[in-house]
């Protein structure tokens, strides 16, 4: 009897569990979105504005379209890193000055725990499929246009 009552609890106390970790092993494809082009291009991207958000950024994910990416967006400009832990698609990241231009650009291996840094502070990381970048021809110094990026959100 005593067996019974500590399994069924067991299996109610585990479940939550259970759950929670395999939505973590989940693409997060719900997050809000916002339009941003830089020259001709358009861009739109999810927006990871949340810790939790940024933690899991493009993780688990197996296919994305051309056109689309994932903006993070930090509180602060910092020395943003990134690496690509359980991430399944080989990405490039753009590191974003507050103005919306790029600082630099960093190609990232899947499943990579490699560290890749922005090379000075930046509040934003536009992370593309991996050679989007470099097939419209975009390097460090172009500029991103679009809401995060407009005088009114600008932050001093």
């Amino acid at each position: 009897m005593k067996y019974r009552v500590f399994r069924s609890w067991l299996v109610a106390c585990l479940l939550p569990v259970v759950a929670v970790a395999q939505a973590q092993d989940q693409p997060q494809t719900h997050l809000p979105r916002v339009k941003l082009s830089v020259g001709v291009h358009q861009i739109d991207t999810q927006v990871a504005g949340t810790p939790e958000q940024r933690a899991t950024g493009l993780m688990f994910r197996k296919a994305m379209p051309q056109h689309e990416g994932m903006l993070f967006v930090f509180d602060q400009p910092a020395t943003q890193c990134f690496w690509m832990k359980n991430t399944l698609l080989p990405l490039t990241a753009a590191f974003v000055a507050d103005d919306g231009r790029i600082v630099n650009l960093v190609d990232m291996a899947p499943q990579s725990l490699e560290s890749h840094c922005s090379t000075l502070p930046v509040r934003y990381v536009l992370e593309m499929n991996q050679g989007w970048f470099a097939k419209k021809g975009l390097r460090a110094g172009a500029q991103l246009a679009g809401p995060p990026f407009g005088a009114a959100t600008k932050r001093p």
